[in-house]
């Protein structure tokens, strides 16, 4: 994990998240904190429990960005779930402690990305040899004579040309037949994804399925990608990998809880919102903190960090379960975006779409330019259709830019090389009659 200071935090949330200060800063003291349990006395470790986030805020506006971003930036295991996916024990949908097995399976492509480094060189040198071997194979029995046609020395001497060769790509495209190792399903769970078995039922599965081998032809290019994920499933240490994960999942781990107002039941309790209120009751011990069986092995939720957000435009936050609301000491209200927010947008973040767009175009030979003022009105226009339809906040903004360019990307491979400003003119040419009739406006933007 990078040891970053809460101002360090900020500072790189800023280069792709504008404004929502207060929710930054929120988060860079939490996963700060993480750091500082660390180095205290363990004894005292054990005591000092996650400051759980809520951020309120209206769709679009970096809630998820802020937490996704967050993660990234830090290297901790990190999951996004939506609460309407759980249910209740007894209605259908899945059950809450799921989300902490997909936290460890997160954790687990971690660990094994960092595994995949420290074995590469061996792994590559070793899926070398094995493709020599499948390109020249060692011949049943040698000539005896001093450089006969099959001598050892002569072998040798193919061998290592090929392995020049190899290395060159000169071999990329020639064919060779392997054996592939797959794990036969049983007919009855092929209908069912893997993620959604019990996990007792799925790992007892993965132990009496039998393997089978399969011959298959491919490239040399395809062989050498294929071995060499052989030979790093070989050469890391799979116990290893799962104790590693488990501690990373349940020490730096990250759940964002995204539309948690949705499980707020209403005044009439019944159907759908008995189970949406026994949700948050079994949510409850999660949060708190529990010990959840994975495949890997048992995974405490004691220090795993939870941010959860909601629009709360029909509930409030004190509509959640007192003992749940306990659980997330930390709020944080994130703002709507203003005419200023959406020039920021378009413009200042690494991923700006203005940037995404040129990048795009760039690789028909086509120059896209934005001036100041296409920028200003394309900013107005999503504040406007923000205010008269449905609020979606930064995401009106894909729309909206997808309907300027639609032309222009539909044209770009046939203009060659060229360049094209995008100016206040453009953009009112494509988008005020629609803007300006609600109805279109609904559908279209």
């Amino acid at each position: 994990m990078r040891e970053l200071t809460p101002r360090e935090i900020v500072s790189e949330l800023n280069r792709h998240i504008v404004g929502q200060d207060q929710a930054k800063r929120a988060v860079a003291v939490a996963v700060r904190n993480r750091w500082r349990r660390q180095q205290v006395p363990a004894e005292m470790r054990q005591e000092v429990a996650p400051k759980n986030i809520m951020m309120i805020g209206p769709t679009g506006v970096g809630k998820t960005e802020i937490a996704r971003r967050l993660a990234k930036l830090t290297g901790a295991p990190f999951i996004k779930v939506e609460a309407t996916r759980y249910t209740e024990v007894g209605y259908y949908g899945r059950d809450v402690e799921s989300m902490v097995r997909e936290l460890v399976e997160n954790a687990i492509g971690l660990v094994r990305q960092q595994e995949r480094e420290t074995v590469r060189e061996e792994a590559q040198r070793r899926a070398e040899e094995r493709l020599l071997d499948l390109l020249a194979p060692t011949p049943p029995a040698f000539d005896t004579t001093a450089d006969g046609p099959e001598s050892p020395e002569r072998y040798q001497r193919t061998r290592e040309k090929m392995r020049g060769m190899l290395a060159d790509g000169a071999m990329d495209e020639r064919r060779v037949e392997m054996a592939i190792e797959q794990k036969a399903v049983p007919m009855m769970f092929t209908g069912m994804g893997m993620e959604q078995m019990d996990v007792d039922l799925q790992g007892m599965l993965e132990k009496i399925v039998p393997r089978h081998s399969s011959r298959r032809e491919m490239s040399v290019r395809e062989a050498r990608r294929v071995i060499f994920e052989q030979e790093c499933d070989a050469l890391i240490n799979a116990e290893k990998v799962n104790a590693q994960a488990i501690e990373l999942a349940e020490n730096l781990g990250i759940i964002f809880l995204d539309e948690i107002d949705k499980i707020v039941a209403s005044e009439a309790a019944h159907g759908a919102d008995v189970s949406r209120q026994g949700v948050q009751r079994d949510l409850l011990p999660i949060v708190e903190g529990t010990t959840v069986q994975t495949r890997y092995g048992y995974v405490k939720s004691d220090h795993i960090l939870f941010i959860a957000a909601g629009a709360f435009h029909r509930a409030k936050p004190s509509d959640l379960m007192p003992e749940l609301q306990g659980r997330f000491p930390i709020r944080v209200e994130l703002t709507d975006l203003t005419r200023d927010d959406f020039i920021r947008i378009l413009t200042e973040p690494r991923g700006a779409l203005t940037k995404q767009y040129q990048a795009l175009l760039e690789t028909e030979g086509c120059k896209l330019v934005f001036t100041e003022d296409a920028i200003r009105s394309l900013a107005e226009y999503a504040f406007q259709v923000n205010q008269r339809t449905q609020n979606i906040g930064a995401r009106r903004l894909n729309t909206i830019m997808e309907r300027l360019l639609e032309e222009l990307s539909f044209e770009a491979p046939e203009k060659g090389d060229s360049r094209v400003e995008i100016d206040a003119a453009y953009v009112q040419q494509r988008l005020e009659e629609i803007s300006h009739d609600e109805d279109l406006s609904k559908f279209i933007l």
